[in-house]
């Protein structure tokens, strides 16, 4: 009796599980399909799932009526740059309050915490004026520089870091390494699962930005997928496949990636959530 209890639960388990994870992928499904239906199937109703047939031009049609692959290159220099950034300053600053001892250790990592709440909004004009007096406006510095520090980063790391043993860093301490050489050689190594989940966060959130590249650039040639993308509405009309082809092509490297990553982002993420 009991074991048969026990097999229900699973099913039931299993069973939710399998409803939200379609539930999920019924998006992706759709746009994909979309991409793939004449104008008159997208905007039919009642609406039509798979196409009769499957218009393959909508993509072409994507690379070529805007400079999409510009708009690929630009993205991936951003996030790149992002994502180094944030893996190397977070990572130091999350060290640092993990294991260095310090006057106001305590008060200044609650501040830097602080910055979660504050909403982006309320930022984004200061941060624009700053870049207009730094001549940064519509340049790659200003798409990659202001977001090579995270609050987030550093916290998630900082409860890593706190997880590992300090009998390892003593130890490289008294072989006569540097803070600096600890840091370098022994805590950043053990750190891959943490760092691991990071960056892929750090290139969900920098492939995805909408608002902040839309604000600091101004010329087609800097625009990134996110706004690119957004071209390809019409002011009265929109065809919605030539749309959803723009946006296959932009989530499918985010999901190759995933697919790769989602070992190592499933630990960190389990490592940083019991360690503190």
């Amino acid at each position: 009796m009991q074991r048969n209890s026990h097999v229900w639960s699973r099913i039931i388990v299993y069973a939710i599980l399998t409803i939200g994870a379609a539930t999920m992928l019924l998006p992706f499904f759709w746009m994909i399909m979309t991409s793939f239906k004449t104008y008159g199937e997208s905007v039919q109703i009642p609406p039509v799932w798979i196409p009769r047939h499957f218009e393959w031009d909508w993509y072409h049609q994507a690379l070529t009526e805007v400079d999409f692959l510009r708009y690929y290159w630009n993205t991936i220099i951003m996030t790149v740059g992002r994502t180094a950034g944030q893996l190397l300053t977070c990572a130091m600053a999350a060290y640092g309050f993990a294991r260095l001892r310090f006057p106001g250790r305590n008060v200044i990592f609650l501040m830097v915490l602080a910055i979660l709440m504050v909403p982006y909004q309320v930022v984004l004009i200061p941060q624009y004026i700053e870049l207009r007096n730094f001549n940064w406006l519509d340049t790659f510095w200003a798409l990659i520089v202001p977001g090579v520090f995270s609050a987030y980063g550093t916290f998630l790391l900082r409860q890593f870091f706190m997880g590992l043993p300090r009998d390892l860093e003593e130890a490289a301490r008294i072989d006569g390494l540097s803070y600096w050489g600890v840091f370098w050689r022994i805590a950043l190594p053990l750190t891959k699962p943490a760092l691991t989940t990071l960056a892929f966060f750090d290139i969900l959130w920098s492939w995805n930005d909408f608002l902040y590249p839309l604000v600091v650039t101004s010329s087609d040639s800097m625009r990134v997928l996110s706004v690119g993308i957004a071209n390809l509405e019409g002011i009265y009309t929109t065809q919605f496949p030539l749309l959803m082809a723009g946006a296959v092509m932009a989530t499918v490297p985010l999901l190759i990636l995933f697919i790769f990553l989602q070992r190592f982002v499933v630990q960190g993420i389990a490592f940083t959530g019991i360690k503190g």
